[in-house]
């Protein structure tokens, strides 16, 4: 039982780390050769996991030369555009300049109520809206409509707006981020100051707080003690 123990935990490390080399990616979102990698690593090792007496090696090795050849052929995709056309594949137009292309998507074996439901999914209902449809090499469907259908932006209505910058979390789980703290230039006593005005005097009982570049602060204390604060305050009223 230990030895099983053992041999999954090893191969279980080995898969996550192959899967991290391949990046930050949504299976939705992997390559062709990605997901062939991936599907093939998780194949390899669940031969040795589920027999023990196939030698755990058997397993490795394979796995190590997959990992292997996935760098090699993301190396060679980032540094040649043909190599990454053979791997990759290219995009696909499916609507251009609000007409549907019926011969690219029979290619693709993509029909009209695919075609809706991603449209649907992105937001566009209507097939008038869109002027450009993409399909990503990812299987993504890419959606760039009229200009007259998009969102209206400030630079649209020549509005100047202000820098807004990423959030800073400073206290999460009741937890206090120092890093965060010192990246916004402030110390604990300002923190504790401004919790206090939300009627929190310890770090503990808060479940997030966040600081935008604008200076607001978003404080939410967690469950139980938003619940007990309620009924001390119900008892006091009742009094």
């Amino acid at each position: 039982m230990l030895i099983i123990f053992i041999r999954t935990l090893i191969l279980y490390i080995l898969v996550v780390l192959a899967l991290r080399m391949m990046g930050k990616r949504q299976i939705g979102q992997l390559q062709p050769s990605e997901l062939v990698i991936a599907m093939m690593i998780s194949e390899l090792a669940c031969i040795p996991m589920e027999n023990v007496g196939t030698p755990i090696v058997n397993g490795v090795i394979p796995i190590f030369t997959l990992i292997i050849a996935e760098a090699a052929f993301s190396f060679l995709t980032l540094k040649s555009k043909k190599i990454r056309k053979i791997i990759s594949g290219t995009p696909t137009i499916l609507i251009e300049k609000g007409r549907v292309l019926e011969k690219e998507m029979e290619r693709l074996r993509f029909n009209i109520d695919d075609l809706m439901e991603e449209l649907r999914s992105s937001g566009y209902a209507n097939l008038l809206d869109v002027e450009y449809a993409i399909i990503e090499t990812n299987g993504m469907l890419s959606i760039i409509p009229k200009s007259s259908k998009r969102p209206v932006t400030p630079a649209d209505m020549e509005l100047v707006t202000e820098y807004e910058g990423l959030p800073f979390l400073l206290v999460a789980d009741g937890v206090i981020n120092r890093m965060a703290l010192k990246s916004a230039q402030l110390d604990e006593e300002w923190l504790y100051e401004k919790l206090s005005e939300f009627d929190i005097d310890k770090i503990e009982d808060v479940f997030i707080a966040c600081l935008d570049t604008s200076g607001n602060l978003f404080v939410q204390r967690k469950y139980k003690k938003e619940e007990q604060q309620k009924k001390q305050k119900s008892k006091r009223r009742k009094k």
